[in-house]
């Protein structure tokens, strides 16, 4: 397992990839969706200040496994453009995107 500082290095490029811009890291987020009663994702996101985007000045961001066998590391980055405001609804954009729950 990596560490955490390579770990945040490989998100901020990710961010800074998949949406052109500069990203710097700012703080880790704990969130933990529940969806009738049930955990549909917990872990920890990833908050940026980027920069040279029109839109926005935030972006969410954390990695997954992902692959028929959990071989593939999955990239996430969701910009904060309303209705996304925070990790927590960043998480939910991205499971109502995937149209599935992810752990």
């Amino acid at each position: 397992m990596e560490n955490k500082q390579d770990y945040i290095a490989r998100v901020q490029a990710a961010v800074q990839h998949l949406h052109n811009c500069g990203a710097q890291w700012l703080r880790t987020v704990s969130v933990h969706e529940v969806f009738k009663g049930k955990t549909v994702w917990k872990g920890d996101v990833e908050v940026f200040s980027i920069t040279g985007h029109p839109k926005t000045h935030y972006a969410y961001a954390w990695a997954h496994l992902d692959g028929k066998n959990d071989d593939k590391t999955r990239f996430v980055a969701v910009l904060e453009i309303p209705p996304v405001t925070n990790a927590k609804t960043a998480v939910q954009a991205s499971i109502m995107a995937d149209g599935k729950s992810q752990v």
